[in-house]
Order: structure tokens, then C-alpha cells, then sequence
């Protein structure tokens, strides 16, 4: 089984090693100690842990998509006719393209809180 140190898991979650540690001491994700006195979380917990504020996150919305990633806007590249918009949600950057009417219609504009919804039947899973 795999465990993580608590950078690990916060480098997982998008969240500071603070939050990590916050959730610990509240019993919110459960943590041993190595034989040094480093706190470890069994994988999974926090899966268990990322699938709670995953549900959270989607606030309920039915959608038949399922991978939601919700950032920043950092660019908006616009032509007469196309648009791109880049995001950045967490360590993850996510990039449309898209018509510049949609963009325009969205108020699509660096510093604006958007949610990339991604539907796709080729996903590419990689072990890190």
C-alpha cells in the first residue's frame, strides 16, 4: 500500500502542507509515524479524502462529464473567428479552444474564475 508524507499529499490535493497537517490533528485524514516521527497517510485515505472534496467541489451538478477543473484564467488568445482560453487550476494548466463568441459571451478575461469541464474518451493514465 502506498503512503505519503504530508508535502506528498499536499502536492496531491492542490492544498498547502499546512492544510494537510490542519486536517490531521482534526482527524479529518488519518496519519502514523515512520520510525523517524514523520507523518504518513496511507493512499487510501486520501483517496478517500479527494473523492470527499471532489463531491464537494461539483456542489451536486449533473453532468455527464466528469473531470471538472476549476482555476484561474491566465490568457485569452482571440481572432476574428476562435478563442483560446488557458486556465490554471492548481498545479494543472487546461487550455480550450473555442468560438470567440462563446468567449466573448463568458466574459472570458485573465483573473476570471472559470471551470474547464473535459469529456473525452481517450484518457492517458501515467504512473508518476
Amino acid at each position: 500500500m502506498a503512503t505519503f508524507r504530508i508535502s506528498e499529499a499536499a502536492a496531491i490535493l492542490g492544498v498547502s502542507a499546512d492544510t494537510v497537517r490542519r486536517w490531521v490533528d482534526s482527524g479529518r485524514l488519518a496519519a502514523s509515524r515512520d520510525e523517524h516521527g514523520r507523518r504518513l497517510i496511507d493512499g487510501p485515505d486520501l483517496a478517500a479524502l479527494a473523492r470527499a472534496q471532489i463531491a464537494a467541489e461539483t456542489g451536486g451538478a449533473t453532468s455527464s462529464a466528469r473531470n471538472r477543473f476549476r482555476g484561474i484564467v491566465t490568457e485569452v488568445v482571440r481572432d476574428t473567428v476562435m478563442a483560446q482560453v488557458e486556465i490554471a487550476a492548481g498545479p494543472f494548466r487546461v487550455v480550450s479552444l473555442m468560438s470567440r463568441q462563446a468567449a466573448d459571451e463568458l466574459g472570458l478575461e485573465p483573473g476570471a474564475v472559470a471551470v474547464a469541464v473535459v469529456k473525452s474518451t481517450n484518457v492517458v493514465v501515467e504512473l508518476s
